[in-house]
């Protein structure tokens, strides 16, 4: 009998890696073609995939159910839902030249893909219309083998943090369970080699759209953007848990700032301040002494005693610092917004950046080589080699309950075949609109764009940036953008990935473009050969809202079965932690705290109770 029946997220691939490695057995099983839901990352032809599925999806019907014969006098079903609703408003928008005369096929991959995509001309690029894309995109991407990396010779070895490319040699891991062939992590999602692309681009700095779709497979598009705090819960639990030895990491080379229309970087460092030209030498001296107060600021209660209630913005006001001081502080330490945090919360995200600083490099951040979708991954590696089982495009009709002891005993799948377990973990989007009426969803806003220069030109090409731009009107909400360069194997050579994000306060759309148009600005043909323009140019871009689940009360769900635990959807936050608490704090004791073998050490699990700030 399976003892754990799970879909697939971060949160249920953590969990799915405990079961399995402390001898439960474990069934993963989602009617989707890929690892992760919607912390997924996808080629760029896969990501077209993605949004075609997405509008078919749309249109699916829910038909009467078969399975109802099933059921028998003593149980009763809950129904799940075939739609996911978790995506909203999706947007597409391409700058890029085209040569739809050109026969273009994507590099290394099995069968031909073709896209239509409405481009937007040299005069309507410079009025900055956007022009949707046509429905037509490129077929359904086959992602179904679960791969496993070769592990580190070392099981003590912490993450590693570089900038080279990942490569490793294929093997086989076989046991009486499952056969899981083993590749690098950038072959997990689809197993076929990269092809070396040898041809000179056409003109200098002019990129096309068959060149993105030709060099497709060097993009790693990620639903939802993050970055892991080098002290935060994810990292412990990745070396702790020994699944680091799946990935690899690069650090954040700097933080920016966007002031008075420009864009700038904010020293971090006791280093970056003291070299800084941005500061003054009474500056320097007034931010370091407020930062080392932050450090520590419980030990000083005296000295925000009487300002718990107002906002972190009005305190930093009765501190001696200029506004300049102020403005850094709020928007690139502490990544909030005038309205956002209270004094507490503004002193506890100054105290976790610093805390951070330091581990890995000058900045507090890394970021998985790949993309966001490798974390998912790699515990699902961990739960392939301990005996979890696979099953992609494999559809849930319904969660079968016991009427006397209110448990859920069993699922029935699209074959009318009944699965038994003990525990079930389901992602909020599988529930039907009748469980969830009481549920209260937060947005999220999110665009991604392909460029081709970065925000804040530099001696080196290869920068990974964050930016915070504050919000400019009120019930509007800061943005978050993350730049990407090629080294981190994200994108194709000469482009950047950009993420931004943000609380949904209308459509994605329309709370991203204007920040879009203070950054860059629309890819013309009029404009390649003039060097005077400064801002990047957007070759690509997307735009859609993703449902944000976390901090749901299982209260809120109707009639929810004692052992069915509701793992959430990514959070908008900048980090993992939200979900890896859900996981620590909430489904883990329930199932695996009995087992004398676990993924997740004890003294992590106190962590997590003790520093519900981080």
């Amino acid at each position: 009998m399976i003892q754990v029946c799970a879909f697939i997220g971060l949160p249920e691939s953590i969990i799915a890696a405990a079961c399995s490695r402390s001898g439960r057995r474990v069934l993963h099983v989602d009617s989707r073609s890929y690892y992760g839901g919607n912390w997924a990352s996808f080629s760029f032809s896969g990501l077209l995939s993605w949004l075609k599925e997405h509008q078919e999806n749309s249109d699916i019907e829910n038909d009467s159910p078969v399975w109802q014969d099933q059921i028998l006098e003593n149980e009763e079903a809950i129904a799940l839902s075939r739609k996911d609703k978790t995506i909203q408003h999706v947007e597409v928008f391409c700058y890029a030249s085209q040569d739809l005369h050109e026969d273009v096929e994507e590099a290394g991959a099995l069968q031909k893909n073709h896209a239509l995509v409405t481009s937007a001309n040299s005069t309507e690029a410079a009025d900055s219309s956007f022009l949707p894309m046509e429905d037509e995109s490129l077929s359904t991407m086959n992602c179904e083998m679960l791969t496993e990396q070769t592990p580190s010779s070392d099981p003590e070895n912490a993450l590693e943090v570089n900038g080279a490319e990942v490569t490793g040699e294929k093997e086989n891991h076989c046991d009486d369970k499952t056969c899981v062939p083993s590749t690098s992590a950038k072959d997990v999602s689809e197993n076929v080699p990269i092809a070396e692309d040898t041809t000179e681009q056409p003109k200098k700095n002019r990129i096309t759209y068959s060149q993105i779709i030709k060099e497709g497979r060097r993009f790693n598009i990620d639903l939802v953007s993050k970055l892991l705090y080098s002290r935060g819960l994810l990292i412990d639990l990745l070396i702790k848990s020994n699944v680091s030895r799946y990935a690899e990491f690069k650090n954040i080379t700097r933080i920016l700032a966007f002031r008075e229309g420009r864009v700038e970087q904010v020293p971090c460092s006791r280093a970056d301040v003291f070299n800084s030209k941005q500061l003054t030498m009474v500056e320097k001296r007034m931010l370091m002494k407020f930062l080392t107060f932050c450090m520590e600021y419980e030990k000083y209660p005296d000295e925000y005693k009487g300002y718990e209630d107002i906002t972190f913005y009005e305190y930093l006001k009765t501190q001696k610092l200029t506004p300049n001081l102020q403005y850094i502080v709020l928007h690139s330490i502490a990544m909030t917004s005038e309205t956002a945090s209270s004094t507490i919360d503004g002193l506890k995200a100054t105290r976790n950046f610093l805390h951070c600083l330091g581990r890995y490099g000058n900045t507090p951040f890394l970021f998985p080589l790949y993309g966001q979708g490798e974390l998912p991954q790699c515990f699902c590696r961990m739960c392939a080699v301990f005996g979890g089982i696979y099953c992609l495009r494999h559809s849930v009709q319904c969660l079968v309950v016991d009427k006397e002891s209110r448990k859920c005993k069993a699922i029935i799948d699209q074959f009318g075949q009944r699965i038994i377990s003990e525990h079930f973990l389901v992602e909020d989007s599988y529930f039907s609109e009748n469980m969830c009426s009481r549920v209260q969803y937060r947005q999220i806003s999110r665009a991604v764009l392909i460029t081709d220069r970065s925000v804040l030109k530099t001696d080196s090409d290869q920068q990974i940036s964050i930016l915070t731009v504050p919000a400019e009107e009120p019930g509007m909400f800061a943005v978050r953008v993350i730049e990407l360069c090629s080294s981190t194997m994200t994108c194709m050579k000469g482009t950047y990935l950009v993420h931004l994000t943000c609380t949904s306060s209308k459509t994605a759309r329309e709370d991203l473009e204007p920040v879009v148009q203070k950054l860059f600005i629309p890819y013309t043909e009029m404009e390649i050969e003039n060097e005077q323009v400064e801002k990047p140019r957007i070759l690509w871009a997307l735009y859609f809202n993703m449902r944000d689940s976390s901090d749901i009360s299982r209260s809120c769900y109707k009639d929810l079965p004692s052992n069915v635990y509701v793992c959430s959807g990514p959070d908008c936050g900048l980090g993992n932690d939200n979900a890896v608490k859900q996981m620590l704090c909430t489904i883990y004791p329930n199932i695996l705290m009995d087992s004398s073998i676990v993924l997740i050490p004890k003294t992590l699990m106190a962590h997590s109770f003790r520093s519900p700030t981080l």
